[in-house]
């Protein structure tokens, strides 16, 4: 007699018996499951895996498809491997960089012995379409770490080996695709016949990899120009390069040796330079004859605007400018006459949060030389309350607003734009774990805000987790639209800072019970920070922007 399992399909909150090995495609097949758009993988005991996994003992099993995060994560990683094995068909001593999201896509550097012309991407994308439309299955293949290393080694993948080397796993997983081997740190897709629809172009110096809506999965994202984004990951990745640093393994290796302070020195220092020259062109803009009289300072969630402020008010007083700071979040309607969203639940996100009448009032009062009284908002009662703070602005002062709208030109319509001095800051994380496996620079703030609301809020992993999707929606409707609005833009990650983080994120992601939807997540946040070599917070400055995270900061917040 055929020895039967039982699977629990949360699409459907139907239970079957199945044969003992059998595949998540099998078991698809069998539920009659008709997912749109899909499925691409399925979250088995809440954690994602491929459509290939087989099932040994009972499980819960959630398929999912393209417009679920682990799908479309699934279905970009997939996508990538055919465009690195069109290059190897076509260039075999070519080498390909997947570097960063930018512009809706995924920008990546292709190094091969002539120009990256029209006819280059034609030849690209032609080959991913025949391998695509070869329907080449997606091998996966578990070994021994050092096997593993062995195998990358002969294939010329140094990155591999660094990473592979330093993460002090046992055993790990590679994928083969025909004759290509590649490392990915999660799952891909049965095979390429699952891709619908891609493109590539080229983008400045390198090509752009475009993948489809979320919302409208058969339609490519509309490409959206960000110059001044893209002009600060170069910056940082020039920064890079001269430190020696192109992935997770050189810095593990660096940390390995003994070096980290080395390390943590010229990020810091690279960071406050960054900070010193906005305040220079700040102060050269004011002597030069323009009337500056606010900086206004936007960026995403857990982006450190806070601390960022702070410094380039020290910077800005070394050049004889008196700072007046100003939160935004002072300004919050009380909580019962905060609008409400489409579930019911009270949106912090949406400008009409705040009190854009009083506000003005007040922001225009101060720009005419009165004395005002800024209000202090009590999160803990929902209410606005007097706080005894009064500023007048004198000779040489300046405001700082800062806030997730500070960009947006609604938040200060009647303020002419040649007053305000813009500043995007965000965390547009530049070191990536090789040469195929970016890190995404939503995952960097995440885990950042996972430590402060665990630290400072009362807030459990979960708990962050489970709000972290209508935070990023209020960013991509009230933040990312205005990004490019900014005179200057400043990146807040910190090479070294995920080495830094893994100790104090680790216990709290582990505290997610694994019968929660934010367990997969949790789950996938860890296998990614496991990855990185510790570093001691002792060795990180007071003034350290991540210190408004993991605390100990010589700033008041």
């Amino acid at each position: 007699m055929k020895q039967e399992l039982q699977i629990f399909c949360k699409n459907n909150n139907i239970i079957r018996k199945f044969p003992i090995g059998s595949t998540l495609l099998d078991i698809y097949r069998g539920y009659n499951l008709d997912i749109p758009y899909g499925p691409l993988c399925a979250r088995v005991n809440n954690k994602t895996e491929s459509l290939n996994y087989q099932a040994f003992r009972s499980k819960d099993v959630e398929f999912i498809n393209i417009q679920d995060p682990s799908g479309m994560r699934t279905y970009v990683r997939s996508v990538c491997f055919v465009l690195y094995k069109a290059v190897k068909d076509l260039y075999p001593e070519g080498t390909l960089l997947f570097e960063h999201a930018i512009s809706k896509g995924y920008f990546c550097k292709l190094h091969i012995h002539q120009p990256i012309t029209e006819e280059v991407i034609d030849k690209l994308r032609d080959r991913m379409q025949e391998i695509i439309t070869a329907d080449i299955p997606y091998e996966e293949s578990e070994c021994r770490t050092k096997e593993a290393v062995k195998l990358f080694k002969e294939h010329n993948m140094p990155d591999k080996v660094k990473l592979l080397e330093s993460s002090g796993m046992l055993y790990s997983k590679f994928y083969k695709l025909a004759d290509t081997i590649d490392y990915y740190y999660s799952c891909l897709l049965p095979s390429t016949g699952y891709i619908k629809i891609f493109d590539i172009e080229t983008y400045y110096d390198g090509i752009l990899l475009r993948i489809p809506q979320k919302d409208s999965p058969l339609e490519l994202e509309p490409m959206v120009e960000q110059e001044k984004m893209y002009a600060v990951f170069k910056e940082h990745l020039k920064w890079l390069d001269i430190m020696g640093m192109s992935n997770v393994g050189d810095l593990n290796n660096v940390c390995l040796d003994g070096k980290a302070t080395d390390i943590i020195k010229v990020a810091e220092a690279l960071q406050e330079k960054k900070i010193s020259r906005i305040a220079d062109h700040i102060h050269d803009e004011m002597a030069n004859g323009r009337q500056i009289k606010m900086i206004l300072i936007s960026g995403p969630s857990s982006s450190g605007k806070t601390t960022f402020s702070k410094r380039l008010a020290v910077q800005l007083m070394a050049n004889g400018i008196k700072p007046f700071p100003i939160e935004l979040d002072n300004y919050f309607v009380n909580r019962v006459d905060t609008p409400k969203d489409e579930n019911g639940e009270y949106d912090y996100e949406t400008i009409t949060a705040i009190d854009l009448p009083y506000f003005n009032q007040q922001l225009q009062e101060v720009l005419d030389g009165q004395e005002v009284e800024i209000p202090r908002y009590n999160f803990i009662t929902g209410k606005r309350e007097e706080s005894g703070v009064k500023i007048k602005l004198q000779e040489n002062s300046i405001l700082i607003l800062e806030g997730i709208h500070a960009l947006n030109p609604d938040l200060t319509p009647h303020i002419s734009d040649d007053k305000k001095f813009k500043i995007y800051v965000s965390t547009l994380t530049d070191i990536s774990l090789d040469d195929h496996n970016w890190i995404s620079t939503t995952d960097n703030r995440l885990l950042r805000r996972i430590i402060r609301d665990y630290n400072y809020r009362g807030y459990s992993a979960q708990e962050t987790i489970s709000r972290w999707p209508s935070v990023e929606k209020g960013e991509r409707k009230w933040i990312f639209p205005f990004q490019e609005n900014a005179d200057v833009m400043f990146n807040s990650s910190l090479l070294y800072e995920f080495a830094v983080l893994r100790p104090y994120v680790e216990p709290v992601l582990r505290t997610v019970p694994n019968n929660l939807p934010e367990y997969s997540e949790a789950h996938r946040l860890l296998k990614f920070i496991h990855y990185f070599v510790t570093i001691k917070v002792n060795e990180i400055p007071p003034t350290s922007l991540l210190r408004e995270f993991l605390g100990g900061s010589s700033f008041r917040y």
